[in-house]
């Protein structure tokens, strides 16, 4: 059995593998996995929640049940927050107990019993959450951790008389650890709230047969595939479904990144979470709560965190060692120089001269917050930022992987084009060779209106092209629908409109058939090398003109391999099982660096192979369904508008999917992940380089306990305040 449950009290990333640890130990646990950027524990195994709860009590986080739900929000400002739990409480009673100590002690140099009582006082009010943390930690798993190193440096300034130094140690420790949760709580909120974008409830209008729920509103968990409800105008949709009846404006937004509203009529799917317009629609429900697209993004989104990037793995690898070792090292620096060298092991005069101030001073510079808090806090910010932006990237591995890729590889129907064919041309009989628009052109619009009649009565992709495009000008009312309809097989097709016969064929056939311009018979033939489909139209043994249709790319295409062209990506491949005419003709229009055409699944897997094998990693772009294993090959996958087909195969098979078709989403990707791993070097060059620094201070004589949590404490807060900027820079272009 599988289970999974809230945490809250998680202050970083060793947090959470403490935690890990603590419950992997308990008895019938077979699996389980604490994420700090969510907040969540998954635990397999059967283990009573009461069991659970007091082990992760015990080791002084809180364990939520699942039908409790998400905790909430963490309060707006920080000192609301530090009012929240007793631990901030009491690091905040330290803070005042401690403040007479710092300015007449530290920095005039007075003492006074009564000083010394109060930074006791703040020691323990402040330190007793870390003690029994630090005590709790190493009783239950063995483990040595940063509350333990806090508390020997901390325990050891008291035994050597330094006093107001021990309670400012504890203090600013303890309102380190709150400020970190309380960034952490922010971050993690920034996924929870996702959750929030469906509503709760529905308002039912027509339950589906057998139904036992009651027109009215109802929990939208109790929807089922059937269900007809209303939105009205401004609601949120609270499920995925088909309109059945109204007209509006939806902004889709949450689920797919798409800047502007899109119109829905009868027969439009709209998905949970997106905001009705200006209308009132009636629709049915297609999927079950659990199961929408919006659902699925979150799931995925929670479970991308399982598939840490490398640098983030070897932080956490590290960090399993580092505190010990410290421990280590720092003991043989407190007895080291006095042993061999003479040196003094307590100074009474002069406390910061001994060589066990320095040793414990070193436990402190030492702690690992910074290191272990820096990577993870960037990813899931940077992943939480795409998803809002309708880019579903499943773990920081493939950001990682993404930021060194040069060479992206496209396939061509469905990703760079529409992958469904549109009138381009239209060519009238009496303009010669030219080509005319049903907009400014009499002829152009009777031609189009004459073969939308005859191709009302076919769902052929060619007849619906022609089909859209004359509702597309209102001209597919203009003759009522053809009758006595009749297929020529490959060849065209023959009906009757006004007591007229229309023939509608390739130019194979008009060729055989109905005599027609040389001037059109030669704009025919090019049209047709060039990778365009002529369809020629005839009425009563009349040449009418031409209707041209092609596959036409998307409008968004160009736009985006110029911007990622910009970015540096050297090498943009056009996979297409097309013929080479039509693939050069829309590689020419895209801009593509190279184009491959005729190719089988497999062909292209054999493409990506060699690309790899030329200019390094390399991601494949498509639709996430026949392109499927070309994406399993390449180093990262991204299947485009899954949300938009419904194909949930989209979603769970890519490394990354982009829920819109709005191709201007891949360069915001690319900029993304390069951002998050600057990111990440910039905070562990600043981790490490900070660390270097106060050791050196230490070890010389010149870094003090207080001076160096400080430093420690300063440098988490920025790390994770530098990382926690991904959650809105970059941003994809509107």
């Amino acid at each position: 059995m599988e289970q999974t449950f809230h945490v809250t009290g998680l202050d970083c990333a060793r947090c959470a593998q403490t935690l890990e640890q603590g419950v992997a130990s308990l008895p019938g646990v077979q699996a389980c996995q604490v994420q700090f950027a969510s907040g969540t524990l998954r635990v397999v195994g059967d283990v009573p929640f009461a069991q659970l709860q007091a082990r992760v009590r015990a080791l002084g986080y809180d364990l939520t049940a699942p039908t409790e739900g998400p905790p909430p929000a963490p309060p707006t400002g920080w000192l609301r927050f530090m009012g929240q739990y007793r631990d901030t409480r009491l690091a905040l009673l330290g803070l005042a107990l401690i403040l007479p100590g710092v300015i007449l002690d530290e920095l005039l140099g007075i003492e006074h019993p009564v000083i010394t009582a109060l930074a006791l006082g703040a020691w323990l009010a402040a330190g007793l959450p870390i003690v029994r943390s630090a005590w709790r930690a190493l009783r239950i798993n063995r483990e040595v951790t940063i509350n333990m190193l806090m508390t020997i440096a901390s325990a050891g300034a008291i035994v050597i008389g330094a006093f107001t130094e021990a309670g400012m140690v504890m203090v600013l420790f303890a309102i380190g650890e709150a400020l970190e949760r309380y960034t952490g709580e922010r971050a993690r909120h920034a996924i929870r709230s996702l959750a929030g974008l469906a509503p709760e409830h529905a308002r039912l209008l027509r339950p589906h047969p057998g139904s036992p729920l009651a027109p009215g509103e109802v929990a939208v968990a109790a929807l089922r595939p059937g269900d007809v409800i209303l939105v009205r105008p401004g609601e949120r949709i609270p499920v995925d479904g088909r309109v059945l009846s109204g007209t509006s404006a939806v902004n889709q937004a949450p689920i797919t990144g798409e800047s502007r509203p899109i119109d829905k009529a009868p027969g439009s799917e709209v998905f949970a979470g997106s905001i009705n317009g200006e209308g009132a629609l009636e629709i049915e429900v297609t999927r079950l709560a659990a199961d929408t697209v919006l659902s699925r993004l979150i799931r995925l989104v929670q479970e991308a965190q399982e598939r840490r990037a490398a640098a983030q793995r070897f932080i956490d690898r590290f960090a399993r060692v580092y505190t010990p070792a410290v421990v280590a090292l720092a003991g043989l620096v407190a007895v080291v120089p006095p042993l061999l060298f003479g040196q003094p092991f307590v100074d009474p005069v002069n406390p910061h001269a001994g060589w066990l101030y320095r040793g414990l001073a070193l436990l402190v510079v030492a702690c690992p917050c910074a290191l272990v808090i820096s990577t993870p806090v960037s990813i899931i910010s940077a992943l939480s930022n795409a998803a809002r932006h309708g880019v579903l990237i499943k773990g920081g591995a493939y950001l990682e992987a993404l930021s060194r890729i040069r060479t992206v590889a496209f396939d061509k129907t469905g990703t760079l084009t529409y992958g469904r064919p549109a009138v381009v041309a239209l060519r009238p009989a009496n303009h010669g060779g030219a080509d005319g628009t049903a907009q400014h052109c009499t002829d152009c619009a009777e031609l189009l209106a004459l073969a939308s009649a005859v191709e009302q009565q076919s769902e052929h992709p060619l007849a619906r092209a022609v089909v859209d495009e004359a509702t597309r000008h209102g001209l597919h009312r203009r003759y009522p629908p053809a009758t006595a309809v009749t297929a020529l097989p490959g060849r065209g097709v023959i009906g009757r409109v006004a007591d007229r016969e229309v023939v509608i064929g390739s130019h194979a056939y008009f060729r055989e058939h109905v005599p027609h311009p040389e001037e059109h018979c030669a704009a025919a033939e090019r049209d047709t090398r060039a990778g365009y489909t002529p369809l020629m139209v005839a009425a009563e043994g009349q040449y009418l003109g031409t209707i041209t249709v092609a596959d036409t790319v998307r409008a968004t295409g160009q736009e985006a391999l110029q911007m990622l062209k910009a970015m540096g990506i050297s090498t943009l491949v056009m996979l297409s099982g097309d013929d080479a005419a039509v693939g050069a003709r829309v590689g020419q229009q895209l801009g593509v660096t190279e184009v491959r055409a005729e190719l089988l699944p497999t062909d292209k897997v054999a493409v990506i192979q060699s690309l790899r094998a030329r200019h390094g990693s390399v991601a494949m772009v498509g639709d996430g369904i026949n392109d499927a294993p070309a994406l399993a090959t390449a180093d990262v996958g991204i299947a485009i508008g899954a949300a938009l087909g419904g194909t949930a195969q989209a979603m769970e098979t890519a490394d990354i999917t982009l829920m819109s078709d709005d191709l201007r989403r891949l360069p915001f990707l690319f900029a993304l992940a390069r951002a998050t791993m600057r990111t990440i070097q910039v905070n562990v060059t600043l981790s490490i380089g900070l660390k270097l620094l106060f050791v050196a201070l230490v070890l010389s004589g010149l870094g003090t306990m207080w001076m160096a949590v400080a430093a420690d404490m300063g440098t988490s807060l920025l790390v994770t305040l530098n990382g926690m900027r991904l959650l809105t820079t970059p941003r994809p272009p509107a």
